[in-house]
């Protein structure tokens, strides 16, 4: 399964793209525990259970970092957290980024 067929999952289980959601994609797709996942990303379990079930919004820096830690995309990962943070505010819009020329 391929991250874009993953994702597709993930949204019809989970809701809407988030970083949670990214998040438990990224584990999932690696076969970690949630053990195993704070320990590659540095944090606690407790902390990536927050993350991953919504209830911690992260930064575009530790969104970031998680991201290269695990070795997927930095760009899926700054969208779901930008993501995050037009919901949490209200705004109705989507975010796409694009990388720089």
């Amino acid at each position: 399964m391929n991250i874009k067929e993953a994702d597709k999952v993930l949204v019809k289980m989970n809701g809407p793209f988030s970083f949670a959601t990214y998040m438990l994609g990224i584990r999932t797709t690696l076969d970690l525990t949630q053990v195993e996942m704070a320990k590659k990303l540095g944090i606690s379990k407790a902390a990536l259970c927050e993350v991953e079930k919504g209830r911690t919004l992260v930064s575009p820096a530790s969104a970031v970092k998680y991201a290269k830690k695990a070795g997927f995309s930095v760009t899926l990962a700054l969208e779901a957290c930008f993501q995050d943070q037009l919901r949490k505010a209200s705004i109705k819009k989507r975010v796409r980024i694009e990388d720089a020329a």
